[in-house]
This record gives C-alpha cells, sequence and structure tokens, in this order.
C-alpha cells in the first residue's frame, strides 16, 4: 500500500496500518524544546535529572509531531491530505528518550460520509505509538476529512 494515494472508500473500520521507525536524537528533541517547548527538562541534562524525568525527555509535542509524521509517510497516504478535525484523549505515558525508535499504528475506529462536504468522508483513527521496548509513548483518538472517489456532488 506505501506509495499508492488512498480514498475514504479504500479503508474500512479494523484496519490497522503500521508506521516505518523513527529513531529520537538527543539533538532533535533539544533543538524542537528550544523552538517550542523550552523547559529545563527538555533541554539540559542537570535540570533533567533533577526533575520528574530523572533524566533528559523529549517534550509530549515533540512526540506528537513524530506521530503525525509517521503517520503522514506511512502506508496510508490519502489523496488532498488528511485534514485534522480534531484530537481526543491525547496521552503520553511513557516519556520519550534520546535513542528511542518509535512506530506508530494507526487504526480505523470508525468512517462515514460527511453530511456538509459530500465530496469526502470522515474517518477517525486511533493512534499509538510505541519505542523499542513496546511501551506505549503516546496514544490518542482523532477525526480527519478524506477525499471521496469520483463525483459525489448532488445534482439538482
Amino acid at each position: 500500500m506505501t506509495g499508492e494515494m488512498h480514498y475514504f472508500e479504500d479503508v474500512c473500520v479494523g484496519q490497522r496500518f503500521q508506521s516505518d521507525s523513527h529513531m529520537v536524537t538527543e539533538e532533535a528533541m533539544i533543538e524542537f524544546a528550544r523552538e517550542f517547548d523550552p523547559q529545563p527538562f527538555h533541554l539540559e541534562q542537570a535540570a533533567a535529572e533533577a526533575s520528574v524525568f530523572e533524566g533528559l525527555a523529549a517534550s509530549g509535542w515533540h512526540t506528537a509531531a513524530i506521530a503525525m509524521r509517521l503517520l503522514m509517510t506511512g502506508p496510508v497516504r490519502f489523496a488532498g491530505g488528511a485534514v485534522g478535525l480534531g484530537v481526543d484523549e491525547l496521552r503520553w505515558p511513557v516519556a520519550v528518550r534520546p535513542g528511542d525508535t518509535l512506530r506508530l499504528e494507526t487504526e480505523i475506529v470508525e468512517a462515514r460520509p460527511s453530511n456538509s462536504k459530500p465530496a469526502h468522508g470522515i474517518i477517525r483513527i486511533r493512534n499509538v505509538m510505541t519505542n523499542q521496548h513496546d511501551e506505549v509513548v503516546l496514544s490518542y483518538y482523532a477525526n480527519a476529512l478524506v477525499q471521496r472517489k469520483g463525483d459525489t456532488s448532488v445534482a439538482n
């Protein structure tokens, strides 16, 4: 399925997709934190060791950005993209550390045609990202607007 563009009709409830892996470097963690989440436990080893994390930890927003990249470069790519409509139950149960290798599993949990945009459907996905120890580092549900195949406009 990699590389092929998908439409609403190409996915069904219960399907699961596994991403490639992504290794997180200390440099990338610090660079992201410097720009978007400049808290000491994301930037400095000494501050991180004295924190609840007891060591350098990636920003949760960096972790979420990695999940987005893995989703968008994974095996199910939607024609025209997937327009985010909202995220629910975003969780970061285990901190991401330098050297962690992350992988994302996406499950289609709901799918329905859009009432307001007939050329689109709405999918609900559950994303779970794990590290190399199979520990969940991020999970969430999201709704996205995706294109349908062909002409689905209503004739007058």
